[in-house]
């Protein structure tokens, strides 16, 4: 089977699984495992590589208001690789190359090439897509095992939780400038971790907050993980919020409560790792817990 994956997320998947050597191509943005990076990249992106939050968001923005795409799908190399199967995604256009474009590029194939989506809303729906990319791919049984080994993590973290005399209230913020609580399995992940989620959209997408909003309900933590940012981007923007009084006068600026993430590894790309997400998680709030 030849496969394309034009969700990072997918391309994780199929590695975990042993569906890898099956990958013809990919997107600039799969960078993980570190053997997705030698594969042909099957888009670009429009959005400006540097810039503030605030920019980014304008120009995204705009961007769909003009109804321009934020990703450019290469046509030419797709046709070249002549899948069987493309996995894609409708969730988010922000996040991925749309549903239309992949399948009007499709449409031109020879081969009729299979073309899935993924709309994962929750870890259950995580795991769910292993399975069902298993089975798509013959690699069930490698599936499964992967599962068997995410399920008894995920027990693991549920029984901490249970154990955890304090469960703090934590807000996720996947983007900043403006703010954004996390929505789909962001607060699920909290919960997991051992935290209440604040101000978080479960199974839909993430919210625009007023900082307003946020300083009424005065998490005792903030994870700021942003869509697509490393880590030094993350501080970047940890770093801007600081100019702002409504920020520094939350209860968790003031006593250290402060954790950024790297959100385009973990947080905003719904593969196996999510579980690592909740288990980093859980060591911050430990680490909360420290404190007293």
């Amino acid at each position: 089977m030849r496969i394309v994956s034009l969700l990072p997320s997918a391309t994780e998947i199929l590695f975990a699984i042993g569906a890898g050597d099956d990958l013809v191509g990919v997107t600039h943005e799969c960078d993980f495992p570190h053997e997705a990076t030698s594969l042909p990249a099957l888009t670009s992106s429009a959005l400006p590589t540097a810039g503030s939050a605030a920019e980014i968001d304008r120009h995204v923005r705009a961007s769909v208001h003009g109804g321009s795409s934020l990703y450019h799908l290469d046509a030419a190399l797709l046709e070249r690789l002549a899948p069987d199967l493309i996995v894609t995604q409708e969730l988010c256009a922000v996040c991925a190359v749309s549903y239309e474009i992949v399948d009007r590029a499709a449409k031109r194939l020879q081969g009729d090439p299979r073309i899935v989506s993924l709309e994962p809303s929750s870890l259950d729906d995580v795991l769910a897509n292993i399975a069902f990319l298993g089975d798509l791919t013959g690699r069930r049984a490698n599936a499964d095992v992967l599962l068997a080994e995410l399920r008894e993590r995920i027990a693991a973290l549920r029984a901490r939780a249970t154990a955890r005399t304090e469960r703090p209230r934590v807000l996720v913020l996947e983007w900043t400038d403006p703010p954004m609580s996390g929505g789909h399995w962001t607060p699920g992940l909290v919960e997991l971790a051992g935290g209440i989620p604040v101000l978080g959209n479960p199974g839909a997408n993430s919210v625009t907050l007023a900082w307003e909003t946020i300083a009424a309900e005065d998490p005792d933590a903030l994870v700021i993980a942003p869509c697509g940012f490393d880590l030094a981007k993350t501080h970047a923007a940890i770093e801007a919020l600081e100019a702002l009084p409504a920020f520094t006068e939350l209860r968790a600026y003031r006593s250290d409560r402060i954790f950024a993430m790297d959100g385009n590894a973990y947080l905003n790309r719904p593969g196996p790792r999510l579980v690592e997400t909740a288990e980093i998680m859980a060591e911050l709030l430990d680490s909360m817990h420290a404190e007293h």
